[in-house]
């Protein structure tokens, strides 16, 4: 029998030919194929605010469905600061691999023109996937401590008062923000701005009479409008809220251009591979669109959304340019 050489030059094609095969496995490894298997660790739903704002109850409901649904614990981890955009920058870092997720939230389209340097570009660090919901926002005041029923009652004490009296938001650059200073714009008073890490903390204060007043999501302020020890004096969106029917919307109390609203949604870091993606927005407007979880996001006054990436791409496309206008207008900058 006899022996066979191979010249160096089949070598070669065959070591070339090897080579090919390897970085065909590794592509197939890296996309598609080793998606299929995702997720096989748990996930993190990374929440840009403290504990017991709206933001943290939609992430908690969402990701105690959502873990049933993948098989993999969904845990929430609260990473206040920054008016929303620290949460945002440890997701904007994070490994793009399906396994670290923002709630994300309107703030964020308004950060990126109110905060000159961030570590991030929200419409091209992070990528859609669906928006969970849409929560009303409403004003509130501690109904101990302000005597106003109105929102015109309400001006009146301000006009009248000696000191400027203080409302909360969840920080700068967010809606509530940005609410607050269009309300004393559109009335002609000073309001002092005092910023929080959530809407915890800040409802504490509210209850507390630190500060007067809050344009707060109707989630959070909801169950203490309920007990009386808070009074919803407008909802800043053009309808009412279907959890507040008899409270009316700041245009029908006499206001001009009220319609601000608070969408939040889950955002994953740009290079996430695209059939995570798409996995991840099948499974979560699955769930979204359920019976059970739109009756518990109707309790707490949120609208369930559950819509595609590429609408949820438009979404955060409009807001950031219909916010720059605003906040450019208003002179709303923090360095």
């Amino acid at each position: 029998m006899k022996s066979r050489r191979l010249t160096t030059a089949g070598m070669q094609v065959i070591n070339y030919t090897m080579l090919a095969a390897g970085v065909l496995a590794t592509t197939l490894l890296s996309g598609g194929a080793a998606a299929q298997g995702w997720p096989t660790k748990p996930v993190s739903l990374v929440v840009p605010f403290a504990a017991g704002g709206t933001t943290d109850v939609l992430a908690r409901a969402l990701g105690d469905k959502l873990s049933a649904s993948l098989g993999q614990p969904v845990i929430v981890e609260n990473k206040p600061g920054a008016g929303s955009t620290l949460g945002a920058d440890i997701v904007a870092r994070a490994k793009p691999d399906g396994y670290t997720l923002l709630m994300g939230a309107v703030h964020h389209t308004i950060a990126s023109s109110v905060y000159k340097n961030l570590s991030y570009d929200f419409q091209k660090s992070f990528e859609p996937v669906t928006t969970v919901a849409l929560v009303p926002n409403v004003l509130v005041i501690n109904a101990a401590n302000t005597d106003a029923s109105t929102p015109a009652e309400l001006v009146a004490l301000a006009k009248k008062a000696t000191q400027s009296m203080a409302f909360g938001s969840n920080g700068y650059g967010t809606l509530q923000h940005l609410i607050g200073t269009q309300f004393a714009t559109q009335n002609g008073i000073e309001l002092l701005h005092v910023p929080y890490k959530g809407s915890g903390p800040l409802t504490t204060d509210l209850l507390g009479g630190q500060v007067a007043m809050s344009f707060d999501t109707v989630t959070p302020v909801l169950p203490h409008i309920q007990s009386g020890k808070l009074r919803a004096l407008g909802v800043t969106t053009a309808k009412r809220s279907s959890a507040l029917p008899d409270t009316p919307t700041l245009n029908e109390a006499g206001l001009k251009d009220f319609d601000l609203g608070t969408w939040f949604g889950v955002l994953a870091p740009a290079g996430t591979p695209e059939d995570v993606l798409d996995k991840l927005n099948q499974e979560m407007v699955k769930v979204i669109h359920s019976p059970d979880f739109r009756d518990r996001m109707a309790k707490i006054g949120a609208e369930s959304i559950g819509n595609t990436r590429n609408e949820m791409a438009k979404q955060i496309d409009d807001d950031t340019k219909r916010f720059a206008k605003i906040i450019k207008e208003a002179n709303i900058t923090v360095n």
